[in-house]
């Protein structure tokens, strides 16, 4: 098997649109996609080009040791990234060795100020490689404010914002047209520069150019904390003389408002029946922009407009889609999350909740957050059954994926000591194919043989089914992920039906001692 191909794939300055199709091209082609990204977060790239991915491609993230302001010395910063970069060629190389094509996303141009060049100075010379441009940041800044940056044979120079004050001074003296990138903490000391050198009336402050939330603003009015990695400040060149008179001058531009906050709302598709999905719930897929979840119940979700951006992902990512739905709804995007069944019954609600508690971004906290119910599988699967849920009952997952085995027993045996009806989620999958037979061998310890179960599965989709049968008879072959299993109280009744079935219900009164 021969050796994978490289790509770096510039994608443009945040605007899914200004993707290049050659981009888009590999990018869909490729079996894996890596991305640069901070700690907890999708990145910006990433954002970008999700309404594009497959579910089969590899999603490989590269994620920075620092962000933002470097730490103090004796912290080896630059030795942190040589080794972060070493190690992500490595990782990329694996793939490429066993014969994998591999895209790696970034924002803009891959090389230009993209940390791509570092992937290609490891790789290029082992692996056949192909960079494909991208729309800069700067183009983009430069579109945004609508003002020519240089005319004729001016001189225009990038700059990087991190450099020490003296050279930044020395630099811009007399210069023609600049772009000063990397902005963040180094702010008030560019703004100290510019007013030294009589720039600052020259000089345009531009804020995520392209995407949700793009400003414009003077600089004199910007609080220095407030600035993102995604801003720069232009220096547009002096009107060529011979130029219309009609041209317009770069005058300073108004404040634009902070942008509001977007909304995100994690709702509930119910089983999966449209007849049995909230009109609340319907109407907020309708009016949203992005709609980010599992593949499954992504496609459930469904009918959208061909202007809605679909950003599924495999069924362990819960915490990466709630931060990619904040992060978009932070740029003032609608977002919707789906979950089936309830979001707030072992779904999403929690997982969008438990990123927002560790979350220090302010724009994620001003976001307007919501929940809307649906009908859960259990409500489902009892309603089908008659009404096994008609009196005290608890519901459990019995997946250990995120608490311990011992604990899912001892909530087994208490809830059948206190004789509730018993709801249970994850009663068994491929990884977990022995849980449920121990959860048998719990409740038979405690309940009758003769205490009725209930089989939902599917319950609302077209391929449902619905079994009932007892404590003493249920083998585990009978369930999977998709069924949920409802284990009767001691008073839980079976009562036929005139077709041949049988109800299942449990009443609502309880004998008194």
């Amino acid at each position: 098997m021969g050796k994978g191909r490289l790509y770096g794939l510039g994608v443009g300055p945040g605007d899914p649109e200004l993707i290049t199709l050659k981009s888009l091209r590999y990018l869909r082609a490729a079996p894996v996609v890596a991305y640069y990204t901070a700690r907890d977060k999708p990145g910006n790239a990433l954002t970008t080009v999700l309404p594009h991915l497959r579910p089969e491609q590899i999603r490989v993230p590269l994620i920075y040791p620092v962000t933002g302001r470097k730490p103090e010395p004796p912290y080896d910063y630059e030795g942190a990234m040589r080794d972060f970069y070493d190690a992500s060629a490595a990782q990329l190389a694996e793939h490429l060795d066993a014969g994998r094509d591999v895209a790696v996303v970034s924002e803009g141009d891959p090389l230009f100020y993209g940390s791509f060049m570092y992937l290609h100075d490891r790789l290029a010379e082992r692996y056949e490689t192909e960079v494909v441009p991208g729309v800069c940041s700067v183009l983009a800044s430069a579109a945004v404010l609508g003002t020519p940056l240089v005319y004729r044979d001016q001189r225009f120079q990038v700059i990087a914002a991190t450099l020490p004050e003296e050279t930044l001074i020395e630099r811009l003296d007399g210069v023609e047209a600049a772009a000063i990138m990397k902005l963040g903490s180094n702010f008030e000391k560019i703004r100290r520069v510019l007013t030294r050198l009589g720039l600052l009336e020259r000089a345009r402050y531009v804020e995520r150019a392209t995407m949700a939330g793009e400003q414009v603003r003077a600089i004199a009015e910007i609080d220095p904390e407030s600035v993102p990695y995604f801003s720069m400040i232009l220096i547009p060149g002096e009107r060529w003389p011979g130029s219309s008179a009609n041209a317009p001058m770069a005058a300073p531009q108004p404040s634009a408002p902070t942008p509001k906050p977007g909304r995100l709302a994690v709702i509930g598709l119910g089983p999966g029946s449209a007849e049995l999905m909230a009109p609340a719930v319907r109407a907020e897929l309708d009016r949203a922009q992005d709609i980010v979840g599992y593949t499954t119940y992504v496609e459930m979700a469904g009918p959208f407009r061909p202007d809605q951006r679909l950003l599924d992902s495999d069924n362990r990512q819960e915490l990466d889609r709630a931060r990619l739905a904040f992060e978009l709804a932070a740029q003032g995007r609608h977002v919707v999350v789906v979950s089936s069944g309830d979001p707030g019954v072992f779904a999403m609600a929690a997982a969008v909740f438990e990123v927002l508690e560790h979350s220090q971004d302010p724009a994620w906290h001003a976001v307007e957050l919501t929940i809307l119910p649906g009908i859960s599988a259990a409500q489902a699967a009892a309603a089908r059954a008659g009404a096994p849920l008609g009196h005290d009952f608890c519901v459990i997952s019995l997946s250990d994926n995120l608490k311990p085995w011992s604990i899912i027993a001892h909530r087994l045996r208490q809830a059948a000591l206190a004789d509730l009806v018993i709801a249970l989620y994850n009663p068994r999958s491929r990884a977990r194919p022995d849980q449920f037979a121990e959860a048998l061998t719990v409740l038979r310890e405690i309940r009758t043989p003769e205490t009725p179960i209930v089989l939902g599965r599917d319950i609302g989709r077209p391929d449902e089914s619905l079994t009932v049968t007892t404590l003493g008879e249920i083998q585990p072959e009978q369930v999977d992920m998709r069924t949920v299993v409802i284990v009767g109280s001691s008073l839980t009744r079976r009562l036929a039906r005139q077709d041949g079935a049988e109800w299942v219900y449990t009443p609502r009164w309880y004998a008194d001692d």
